[in-house]
């Protein structure tokens, strides 16, 4: 069944609020999903020429310490990181490549759960409430934030399964609903040179946008492109570092609100879980229509259709 919410904010004076804001919000959507929960939050930008990786341990006494110690001398460079329970945020001017190399061979089982220069991805099996109170969810601060609470239908419920998935630098998504052409899909991806870690059919949709980018589309046209190769039921939220976008699939049989005002711009999978936001019964509520994609990016600090 699965949750989605998201809150992009366009007054930048609540940025300091967004995990409060944003915390009722996903826990509105415990029953539709009490498998998994997570985030990708956007904030903290480093500067060009930087990198901020999120890493997850199935561990929470992982020694993140000694591994940061570790690799600072493998890479020759600065690091700079924070701990957040079974996770830390990694800062550095190393490329990607070269992190990965080296966290491959002194960390395996650490997974890096998202790159770029804003996004950060937490996530984790349990209540969507245990997973906000362990990475303290209520006290974060960012630009805008997408959420996922999971009900497990594809695939097992493990923290590498939750939601949501990176698909590049600053870009993640989450569905709700199903692919039923996900394991082809998979194998024509792996052709292309596209890498799974799951059986997740989430992943797949993922792992497709980050094949149509490669190809030079852009997000409008990578996601117009999936409306005509993603068999199956789904509403997609994907944060990108300027905003996010949600889009319906022809049919729209998994639900989706969206709720507008001078200060932000919310969606959920139903409306309770908007109810908690300032200026609700003021705001502009509509359902997204089917095949129609919706964009907001600090770029344009407007909504757009197409």
């Amino acid at each position: 069944m699965c949750g989605i919410v998201g809150l992009y904010l366009k007054n930048p004076a609540l940025e300091s609020q967004l995990g409060k804001l944003f915390e009722p919000m996903l826990l509105a959507m415990t029953d539709r999903g009490p498998d998994s929960a997570g985030f990708a939050i956007y904030g903290d930008e480093v500067q060009d020429g930087w990198i901020k990786l999120t890493l997850q341990a199935g561990d929470a006494s992982f020694d993140w310490k000694a591994l940061m110690g570790e690799l600072e001398g493998r890479l020759g460079c600065s690091l700079d990181w924070f701990q957040n329970a079974s996770a830390a945020v990694l800062k550095t001017n190393a490329s990607e490549e070269a992190v990965r190399t080296e966290l491959a061979d002194l960390a395996p089982d650490v997974r890096v759960m998202s790159v770029g220069q804003s996004i950060e991805i937490l996530k984790g099996m349990g209540l969507p409430e245990e997973i906000s109170q362990r990475f303290g969810l209520a006290g974060m601060k960012g630009s805008h934030i997408i959420g996922h609470t999971r009900m497990a239908t594809e695939s097992a419920v493990t923290m590498e399964g939750s939601h949501p998935f990176s698909t590049g630098q600053d870009l993640c998504l989450v569905h709700n609903g199903s692919l039923s052409n996900h394991f082809r899909l998979r194998q024509e991806l792996r052709r292309h040179g596209i890498e799974f870690e799951t059986e997740n059919d989430t992943e797949v949709a993922a792992g497709y946008l980050t094949w149509r980018l490669r190809q030079g589309d852009s997000l409008k046209e990578a996601l117009d492109h999936s409306l005509e190769d993603l068999d199956g039921f789904f509403t997609f939220a994907i944060g990108t570092r300027d905003g996010f976008a949600v889009i319906r699939d022809p049919i729209a049989c998994k639900p989706a609100i969206l709720a507008e005002t001078d200060d932000y711009v919310a969606m959920a999978s139903e409306y309770q879980a908007l109810s908690s936001l300032p200026g609700i019964d003021q705001a502009r509520v509509w359902e997204p229509e089917p095949a129609t994609m919706y964009i907001w990016e600090r770029a344009t600090a407007q909504g757009a259709h197409a």
